[in-house]
């Protein structure tokens, strides 16, 4: 099953906690480390798609036109 992004943001937080609350050997610190990393490619990935479907209503003239949203680059 896929996980959705508030699934996802849950689990990176999780692992956010376990690593500052500094109780993890560094062996699990790097093993949780990498999963956090996984999970924010993810999180990533999730946004990336939804911004894709996004559709931004203009009021043009008068009338309200549909447009495809585009992303300016950063």
């Amino acid at each position: 099953m896929k996980n959705n992004f508030e699934d996802t943001i849950k689990q990176l937080e999780e692992i956010v906690k376990e690593l500052e609350s500094d109780e993890l050997d560094l062996d699990s610190s790097v093993e949780k480390f990498e999963k956090g990393m996984q999970l924010s490619k993810q999180c990533t990935k999730i946004l990336e798609e939804a911004e894709k479907r996004i559709t931004i209503l203009i009021n043009k003239d008068g009338e309200i036109q549909e447009e495809n949203f585009i992303a300016e680059e950063e």
